[in-house]
Parts: C-alpha cells; structure tokens; sequence
C-alpha cells in the first residue's frame, strides 16, 4: 500500500507542480513580451504623470493599456500586485517532487552503480548540495563581475561555464535520468533563490523608499533585472530537463551530458529569439530570425547524432518457410527473467507505479507496457540497478512478438 499511496503523491504533486510551473512561466513570458513592447506614450496626461512606456492590447474581448513609469509614480496606490508566489509555489511543489520521485528511492532512480557505487544517504547529500553550490557560485560570480566592464557578457560566459561543469559531473555521478533533472532543478533553485534573495526584496526596499519620501537607490531595479534577465534564459532549458525523463534516449547517450548542454542551448537561442522578436516588431532591434535558426540547427545537428545506428536487415527468405509465425518462447524463462529482474520493485512487497509482475495474470495485463520499457526504450530496470543484460531484453522482445503467451 506504501508504494500505491506513494504514486498518488507523485500523481498530485505533479500536477500541482505543473500548475504553478505554467504560472510562473506564462508570467515570465508575459512581462518580457511587456517590456519589450512598450512605446512612447502619445497624450500628454501620461507623460505628465512620467509613464515612460505604454502598450494597448485587446483581450477576452475588453481592450487594456499597460503603461510603465520611467522612474517612479507620484503616488504609490494602496494595493500593489506582487509577482511572486508564482516561483515559490513552483519551486515548493518542484522539490517536494524530487523528494518523493528520486531522493525517497535514492538506490532505485538516482544511483547508477556503474558510476558510483554509494550509500543513498551520501547519493542524497551530493544532490542537495548541487543546489547549494550552484547558488552560491551564481551568486558570487553575479555580485563579483556583474557591474565590471562588459558585466553582462562575462557573467553570462562563467554562468555557462559552470552550468557545463555541474552537467559534467551530474551525468557522471548519478544515473542519467536523475542527472537531467538534477540539473534542471539545480537551475529551477536558483531562479527562485533570484525571485526571493533579490528580485523581491529589492522591489520592496524601493516601494518602502517612495513610500517614505526617500529617493529610491537605482541599484535595486538593476540587480533585479540582472537576474530577471537570467531567469528568462534560464526557462527553456530548465523546461527540458525537467521534460527529458520521459526520452530515455537522450539520457542514456554515452555523451549525455553533451546532449544536455546542446538541447538548454538550443532553448536558450531560441528563448532569445522571443525577447527579441518584440522589439523588432516595434522597430528597435535586428531581425531575431537568427536566433531562432540556432535554435532549430543546434537542436537539428543533436536529433542526427543522437540516430542510432543502422541494422542490417535479416536476408529475405522465400518458399513456405516464409510464412511460418515467429517461434514461440516458453514462459517459463521469460518468468525466470521477471523474478530475478523485476520483483525488487514490482513483487509482493513494492509495486511501483501500482504495477505487479509475480504471476502469470499480472505479467499479461502488463505485457505492453514491459515490451516498451524493457526492450524498446530500454529503461526499466531503473538505471538497470538489478543487471538486466541485452540478451535479456532480447528475450521478452521475442516472447512479446510471438504473442506474449503466459501458457
């Protein structure tokens, strides 16, 4: 029953995850869509007032003017809309997924001992401290170069540095579906440390200023753009990982770690091509056509490498022997495989995903789903934690083919 429970929250708190993602996200791409849309206001009551840019837009059938003071109103109103709990919720919810998914069955979905054979308190530890070193150096490298000469540029080119290297080390020491998100998550973490550490916090120290009469330190609005800027780029690639765990044929490569990096690359060029796509609309940069055929031609030159290779196909045979059925195999060694390889998580005991195969009825109504994960896309056993071999797979390939006959 643990283990049945155990799906139910995976079920909802995904679900939930899911929801705040979309609102986090939609949130993001609508502010950056806003500010790169905005034009001069044309009456004079607005520029009276110092809105610094406006956009009219139509929706649901009303029409809306968005308008953005150049410094600050004259008047703060009441009530304030704060853009936040979008990325708390999110991240809440992201974690408590990652917990109950890999870090609660560590030795299932998150060791791979033929990389490193640990205990899963040391596996969870190494984990949790990806987040914490990934902020840390963010931040760092952000407060340390970020208001040099060329700020923007070197902080982008160390950020991309260590996102490779924590990639590198992820897909070496974890199993390559954990390393994926590991390194989602690592990313998603410190979008929310921006949001809470600084993005808000600056907002509410300047609010506080012209609330008080003070003149607002112009600092606050620079650093939160700063990591709302990275927060943009950050949202594709971080999409991915997150996504990736259902494709085992990018995790598995034996370059993963590569695959990563192209794939975020890609969605972060891509990501360009839709901040910048506004403002070419308005007149104020290049074509952002660029952007998006990087995208599309690094995410192009990944899907041909990643082909798997040719196989040569069996000599056509004629006469009578050409219509004879595929060989049955006998059940009773495609069972020996599923005891020995499968009812660690799916016997009497556990059954993960509500599946059990220790007898024969259980292993028919599951035949399909065994085919797929067993022999097409190779990725159950998780992270192959029992030893199934290839000849193996081969073997309930072929019982499946010839029917998947339990008698």
């Amino acid at each position: 029953m643990e283990s049945y429970y155990l799906d139910w929250v995976n079920l909802l708190l995904r679900w939930a995850h899911i929801i705040t993602g979309i609102a986090w996200i939609g949130t993001s791409f609508y502010f950056v869509m806003l500010d790169n849309s905005l034009e001069k206001p044309r009456d004079v009551e607005s520029t009276a007032k110092g809105v610094g840019g406006e956009q009219w837009a139509v929706h649901g059938g009303g029409f809306y003017n968005m308008q953005k003071y150049a410094v600050q109103p004259k008047t703060l109103p009441d009530h304030l809309h704060w853009s936040f709990w979008e990325s708390y919720s999110t991240w809440l919810t992201g974690f408590a997924l990652f917990t109950v998914s890999y870090l609660w069955n560590a030795s299932t979905y998150l060791i791979d001992r033929t990389k490193m054979d640990w205990q899963p308190g040391t596996a969870v530890a190494v984990a949790l401290a990806f987040f914490v070193v990934f902020w840390l150096v963010y931040d760092g490298i952000c407060r340390w170069f970020g208001r040099g000469k060329h700020g923007d540029t070197v902080v982008g080119v160390l950020v991309a540095v260590f996102i490779a290297l924590a990639s590198w080390l992820a897909c070496h020491w974890f199993a390559g579906r954990a390393a994926f998100l590991l390194v989602g998550a690592m990313m998603a973490t410190t979008m929310s440390g921006n949001v809470f550490f600084w993005i808000i916090p600056g907002q509410r120290r300047n609010v506080a200023a012209m609330r008080a009469g003070k003149p607002v330190d112009p600092v606050n609005g620079q650093r939160g753009k700063q990591r709302s800027v990275h927060n943009t780029y950050f949202t594709l690639p971080v999409l991915f990982a997150m996504m990736s765990n259902h494709y085992s044929f990018t995790y598995t490569h034996q370059y993963n770690w590569i695959v990563l990096l192209l794939i975020m690359l890609g969605g972060a060029a891509i990501r360009q091509f839709f901040v910048v796509r506004h403002r070419f609309k308005l007149g104020n940069a290049r074509s952002p056509l660029p952007y998006a055929l990087l995208g599309v031609a690094v995410l192009g030159l990944t899907i041909v490498g990643l082909r798997p290779a040719p196989v040569a196909a069996p000599a056509a045979s004629t006469g009578p022997a050409a219509s004879i059925a595929p060989k049955p195999v006998e059940f009773a060694r495609v069972r020996q495989v599923f005891d020995q390889r499968c009812l660690l998580c799916h016997g009497a005991q556990v059954q993960m995903k509500s599946v059990r195969l220790d007898s024969a009825e259980q292993i028919a109504t599951h035949a399909q789903a065994v085919y797929q994960q067993v022999v097409v896309a190779k990725i159950m056993p998780m992270a192959n934690s029992t030893g199934m071999t290839d000849d193996e797979r081969a073997l309930i390939g072929a019982w499946f083919q010839a029917g998947a006959k339990t008698k």
